[in-house]
């Protein structure tokens, strides 16, 4: 799935837990007649990709959906894999 619009916030490289877990936050505000705002994670190895990419940046970004569970709640996020 794609995900096309503008940077609109870049959050801070975040460690989760103990094991190493690292991931960043890239939302992307859509160019849409009423735009949404994505968040999309970037995850271990994947952080790279967004080092260098500026806020207001045009760009596309391949997500995939993933979605689990937690004492009965559901949880879905977007996990950012390619950006161009």
């Amino acid at each position: 799935m794609e995900i096309a619009g503008t940077v609109h916030h870049i959050g801070d490289v975040e460690s989760i837990g103990n094991n190493g877990f690292t991931k960043r936050l890239l939302v992307v505000k859509t160019n849409e007649q009423y735009p949404q705002f994505i968040p999309i994670d970037f995850v271990k190895d994947k952080i790279s990709l967004i080092e260098f990419t500026k806020i207001n940046q045009s760009v596309k970004v391949q997500v995939n959906l993933r979605g689990n569970e937690n004492n009965g709640r559901y949880y879905l996020n977007l996990q950012g894999w390619k950006i161009e």
